[in-house]
């Protein structure tokens, strides 16, 4: 099961510890949704998820204001007897010092956001999702060409990563190389990320290692990238038949996820970075509404009637004109 650490989350929203006193290495986080327990805190604790985030925001906070000594006491003891892994004041909200007294005595950390409510939660929830994300890892190199995330795999010393080296030349960038850690943030969404001890470095076979980020600076490189096109690098096989229309696209599965790969036959000479540029743009025009492909299709069939149904039905056939 995915974890996310409760100081990773507080280094990334910048949050304020209200409670140093305790120990915050072991709290986790294994829930990607929030909790406003606003039903709560007025009594009702039937089907309180409360493995969640909690946040109190400027609507919980005034009615625990108004909240009498004795009533304050009692939905405290019963909020504070779950094992909550933190909750967060918005607004620069702070808890009152009963409030307070409960969550040292029940070691639940409190903290406090300058963001407004609605803010906070959204920020949390898409952080969360990405981290809290099923996870794979795969062999491969993702690089951002034109915006678009390709996904460069194959067997090992196919040339992966001169491919991509060639790449950033070009001034694409470099997310990882070798490990690409894929993450299932919705159903149509996949991200891309480096573990982070390889993280920016290219392995290049006769040279060894080399900092991307260093050497080309910090434009070079990026953090993250969804995964919009797999490029399959193979060696060339005389003896098969190779697409040469892209009539029908092809596609290859992660995590559920369906995602166009394009088999690329390697032979001496071939550019892989201008076949991978070449991929990735026309990738985006057929997602913008123009295949070329089919460009080709619709303007033989309108040359002449007869001749145009030989020669598609040539073409669909594998022979070409």
């Amino acid at each position: 099961m995915a974890i996310v650490k409760l100081t990773d989350l507080i280094e990334k929203m910048k949050l304020e510890n209200l409670t140093p006193e305790l120990d915050l290495g072991r709290k986790k986080i294994t829930q990607p949704d929030i909790n406003r327990p606003a039903l709560q805190l007025a009594g009702y604790f039937e089907h309180f998820d409360a493995t969640r985030l909690q946040i109190i925001g400027f609507v919980e906070y005034t009615y625990l204001e108004g909240l009498d000594e004795d009533r304050k006491r009692e939905v405290y003891g019963k909020l504070f007897s779950y094992e909550i892994p933190a909750i967060v004041f918005s607004r620069e909200l702070k808890p009152d010092e009963l409030f307070m007294q409960y969550a040292l005595e029940h070691q639940i950390p409190l903290l406090s956001s300058k963001k407004a409510t609605s803010s906070l939660m959204a920020e949390c929830i898409r952080w969360l999702n990405v981290q809290l994300a099923p996870c794979i890892s795969v062999h491969g190199v993702l690089v951002d060409v034109y915006g678009e995330g390709v996904l460069i795999t194959g067997e090992s010393g196919i040339g992966k990563s001169e491919a991509a080296l060639e790449l950033v030349k070009r001034g694409h960038r470099l997310v990882t190389d070798d490990v690409v850690e894929l993450r299932k943030v919705s159903d149509d969404t996949l991200i891309g990320s480096a573990p982070d001890i390889t993280k920016h470095f290219i392995e290049l076979r006769g040279i060894g290692i080399v900092d991307i980020k260093a050497m080309f600076g910090a434009s070079s490189v990026r953090e993250t990238q969804s995964i919009d096109l797999v490029i399959r690098l193979e060696d060339w096989d005389k003896d098969r038949e190779y697409d040469r229309l892209g009539l029908e696209e092809k596609y290859t599965e992660y995590l559920g996820n369906k995602i166009v790969c394009h088999n690329i036959p390697i032979r001496p000479g071939r550019n892989l970075a201008v076949i991978c540029e070449t991929a990735a743009v026309n990738h985006r025009q057929k997602k913008m509404g123009y295949n070329a492909a089919q460009e080709l299709y619709t303007r033989v069939q309108n040359s002449w009637p007869r001749r145009g149904k030989r020669t598609m039905h040539k073409m669909k056939g594998k022979t070409y004109i």
